[in-house]
């Protein structure tokens, strides 16, 4: 990256830049002979008392003493895409929360508290999309209440790493004691490649609702209560895909879910039994809903996964998905 004017070195951002998305450069620590500089890029969080703090878009905070930088210079806001469909945060965010539709919310200014009795965080966090209403200070007072008086952890899920997310206030939950606890990127692609992948999708069941089998897969809780049946029911449109194992009355050998919801298809809850992996189910599974989601007027896809799941991110690799922006899930420490 280039810092320079005239050929030196200059820092040319201010504390009126807080809010933009900057790059710096600053002298490492103890400043020995031959120490090669830091870059940072992120968004300017904050600049208080002779400290500047960068939120990059994988939500880490940098922390930097002015007096180390030796270059620095707004940047754009994102870098342009590439490949897949083009895609706005506030879109992807609203799409995104009607696949994992909570049992229970309740507004607090733009801001919407959701729960579901615990089941995943999804459905279990307050999802930010604008002004609470409130200082921030005492919205996440009120979030911690909301949460308390219903017996479930208090979480509020923000996002970085794309135009108009949230890294300011990822910087202002860490200030209030708030520690990410979980991340994860969303990813799009184009769906039609999705339905063309060279699978057998002979095998793959396809229902409007999770039966019995399906569920002894997805072991993502201890009893599937009605609270996890209405948040797996919920979306405008969902798919249940499955693949019987071998022997009679066994698990499924994989299983996935697709909610449809205007060009939008997303995928999630895709499980493959440890015994039959590798074997190009999850493939399968894939695009067999991506077939059914393009008969429904579909054109693009999204799906999300955990930063520390390198099988599933090298799959979704493979088939042309592209990170969008990262969600975090915040709590109190």
């Amino acid at each position: 990256m280039e810092f320079t004017m005239g050929g030196r070195l200059e820092v040319r951002i201010t504390p009126a830049d807080v809010g933009k998305r900057v790059s710096v450069r600053r002298r490492p620590e103890g400043d020995g002979a031959g120490a090669e500089f830091t870059d940072t890029v992120g968004v300017l969080t904050s600049w208080n008392d002779g400290v500047v703090s960068i939120t990059r878009k994988s939500g880490e905070s940098v922390h930097i003493v002015e007096s180390s930088l030796v270059a620095g210079k707004v940047v754009p806001a994102a870098p342009a895409r590439r490949r897949g469909p083009a895609a706005s945060f506030r879109e992807l965010a609203a799409v995104t929360a009607r696949a994992w539709q909570p049992v229970e919310s309740e507004p607090l200014g733009e801001w919407r508290l959701r729960a579901a009795g615990g089941f995943t965080r999804r459905a279990n966090s307050a999802l930010p999309l604008g002004d609470p209403g409130l200082p921030l200070g005492e919205a996440f007072g009120r979030v911690e209440r909301w949460y308390e008086e219903r017996g479930l952890p208090a979480y509020i899920q923000t996002a970085t790493g794309a135009e108009g997310t949230q890294e300011t206030l990822c910087a202002e939950l860490e200030r209030h004691g708030w520690r990410r606890e979980v991340t994860a990127e969303v990813r799009i692609a184009a769906l039609a490649p999705v339905g063309d992948l060279d699978a057998d999708v002979t095998a793959v069941r396809l229902t409007r609702e999770p039966d019995e089998a399906w569920l002894s897969r997805y072991q993502r809780f201890s009893t599937p209560g009605p609270h996890v049946l209405r948040v797996l029911g919920s979306g405008p449109a969902v798919w249940f895909a499955t693949v019987a194992g071998e022997a009679g009355g066994e698990a499924p050998a994989a299983i996935g879910r697709c909610v449809v919801d205007g060009r939008w298809a997303g995928f999630m809850a895709v499980e493959v039994a440890p015994e039959h992996r590798r074997r190009g189910l999850a493939t399968s599974v894939m695009a067999a809903l991506a077939r059914r989601a393009l008969d429904e007027g579909a054109s693009a896809a999204w799906l999300q996964v955990e930063e520390d799941n390198e099988g599933a991110r090298a799959l979704y690799d493979g088939m042309g998905f592209a990170a969008h922006h990262r969600y975090h899930h915040f709590r109190p420490a």
